[in-house]
């Protein structure tokens, strides 16, 4: 993997995003400490998480405790009042 200082990763942001487009990967440091890292993004949509969520029956417990847990829940007022 690669590392760039911040300056260099701006200087050279169009090539770190070619080189990201070609699957490399880069640590991105700001006076020696690592800040980011520029990665690939994921070609996937979510599709297959989404298609498992909505095949997977629903736990009727657990979604009355869930409702629950909701009504049980009261919100204080604010700290302080609005202007």
């Amino acid at each position: 993997m690669k590392t760039v200082t911040a300056t260099e990763a701006s200087r050279s942001f169009a090539a770190l995003l070619d080189g990201a487009e070609r699957g490399e990967r880069v640590v991105i440091t700001r006076a020696g400490r690592r800040i980011a890292e520029l990665v690939p993004a994921s070609t996937g949509n979510g599709r297959p998480l989404i298609d498992m969520l909505l095949s997977t029956p629903v736990d009727i417990e657990f979604a009355r405790d869930v409702a629950a847990a909701r009504e049980a829940v009261t919100l204080d007022p604010p700290a302080w009042p609005a202007d």
